[in-house]
């Protein structure tokens, strides 16, 4: 009986397309998450601190505390993408719950004399750094097909290197020639088998491809699905000088998980083509943990002036992928329904390292009445690597990186004002397109609301915080490049609940 599950292991083989600047960015940068109160001062929280999640600005914050406490936030995401391709434009909602924070930390006094270091803390916190439950569609008419795609992998490639073995599966072939040839011998496979190509010659040596859809343009339908999330677990120690000067350190542990399911079909070929449907979907699955560490010093220069600095380092992710495919047209082989998802591709373990990070901090208090604060930041995408940096693969995706990406200037404000128990704020952000050309990424802005009540021994807060940037999405990395424009809108709505002990 015939196999329908088959788990492939393609140690050594090439790197799938997934593994390129999209990928590096999506874990070099963060979402706007934490506390109900840090969000809805847009995180300007460096030369503040007395916020949990103020230690991913300045590990020096948790030595403002005065007391101990815990508090726990959760989040309800509502996601808009407005997609335009082709003259087409398509808007897909999506709508996510999720505990984005909890954390608490413990505040250790000095009263005596003897020392000038009056106070140390510990303090323990877990942030949703990037959740990424999204759907994002476009449909539109255009000139670049599927055939593209395939033909791209396929041409110069020798006919014999994708034909069946006597008596292979089409399945084991298509395992067989990913864990031996590589990503790119797979993919003509897919596309001679799925129908979408046929040799000029019918000879092992045939290296010139011929496409089966004929048309002057085609109408594409693209839906992306992607899931899960980057989690940040941060162990902080912090100290006070002379209620002065605190220094800080956190030591920062990443857990990821990523998904990302793409369903493609392509209609509208002439009346004569030989094909007139194809779909082909791609799933990629992405796991693994990462380590940073920060560093940073708050002074209060007077009763109203603080100022702030940190370091964070680079992170380092160690990841592991796996991917899966489909595809059928109207002249596929009658066989290619037996690769399916159910047939996965494990790749080789690898590391992103991303960009380190200083961020400089000013923030006014004016007693118990409210605040201001703002924080300037600066990271050089530039800097990011893949790794191992001698992977022939790797080496062209980090000269990718060195010549198109560019440094990154944010700016963060922040202010409240406290009337009685009750707490106004707001906050605005801003982040520079991570590109040279300001275009693939657009730049971010943001802005943001919430107020809180105080109980005496507790706080209950709220925050709305909404975001907007602008991106170029390629359905694919060769082949269909013409890009869509993706207007991105998140809207998070965070309660957060805060009791001291």
């Amino acid at each position: 009986m015939r196999k329908l599950t088959i788990f492939v292991m393609c140690f050594a083989c090439a790197i799938l397309s997934a593994q390129n600047m999209t990928d590096v960015l999506r874990y070099s940068t963060e979402n706007l998450q934490g506390t109900a109160r840090y969000q809805a001062m847009g995180g300007a929280f460096g030369a503040l601190g007395g916020d949990l999640s103020a230690l991913n600005n300045n590990p020096a914050g948790s030595a403002v505390f005065n007391h101990g406490l815990f508090t726990v936030s959760g989040s309800s995401y509502y996601r808009e993408n407005t997609g335009t391709y082709g003259n087409t434009t398509l808007e897909t909602t999506f709508h996510d719950l999720d505990i984005n924070q909890v954390g608490g930390v413990m505040v250790f006094n000095n009263d005596s004399d003897v020392s000038d270091w009056n106070r140390i803390s510990l303090a323990f916190n877990y942030d949703l750094i990037q959740n990424f439950e999204n759907q994002t569609e476009v449909s539109g008419n255009t000139v670049q097909g599927i055939d593209n795609y395939f033909s791209a992998f396929a041409q110069g490639l020798p006919l014999g290197n994708i034909l069946l073995q006597d008596g292979e599966f089409l399945e084991n072939a298509y395992q067989d020639i990913g864990a031996q040839q590589g990503f790119a011998d797979q993919q003509a496979f897919l596309g001679y088998f799925g129908g979408v190509l046929d040799p000029a010659a019918v000879e092992d040596n045939n290296t010139v491809y011929n496409a089966n859809a004929l048309y002057n343009s085609v109408d594409q339908d693209f839906l992306r699905n992607t899931s899960g999330y980057n989690a940040r677990y941060t162990l902080n120690m912090a100290t006070q000088y002379r209620k002065r000067v605190s220094l800080g350190v956190s030591l920062n542990f990443h857990n990821v998980l990523y998904n990302q399911t793409d369903f493609f079909r392509e209609t509208g070929y002439a009346t004569d083509s030989p094909i007139q449907t194809t779909t082909f979907d791609n799933s990629l699955r992405t796991e693994g943990a990462g380590f940073s560490a920060n560093l940073g010093v708050i002074a209060q220069l007077n009763d109203v002036v603080r100022i702030g600095a940190s370091y964070q380092s680079p992170t380092w992710y160690r990841l592991e992928d796996t991917f899966a495919q489909r595809i059928n047209s109207d002249l596929a082989d009658t066989d290619i329904q037996f690769i399916d998802f159910d047939i996965v591709n494990v790749y080789d373990r690898y590391t992103i390292k991303t960009p380190s990070k200083l961020t400089a901090s000013l923030a006014f208090v004016f007693g118990k009445n409210g605040l201001l604060s703002a924080d300037y930041g600066y990271q050089d995408m530039s800097q990011a690597r893949l790794r191992p940096e001698n992977d022939s693969n790797f080496a062209q995706v980090n000269s990718d990186i060195s010549s198109q990406l560019a440094a990154v200037s944010s700016l963060r404000v922040g202010g409240e004002y406290r009337i009685e128990r009750f707490s106004l704020r707001g906050g605005y952000r801003f982040e520079q397109s991570p590109y040279e050309d300001g275009v693939t990424v657009g730049d971010l802005t943001g802005i943001s609301g919430g107020l809180g009540f105080d109980f005496g021994g507790s706080r209950l807060d709220l925050a709305v915080n909404r975001t907007e940037q602008e991106m170029a999405l390629q359905l694919f990395d060769v082949g269909v490049t013409n890009p869509a424009t993706i207007d991105r809108i998140n809207t998070n709505v965070t309660l957060g609940y805060t009791f001291n002990f």
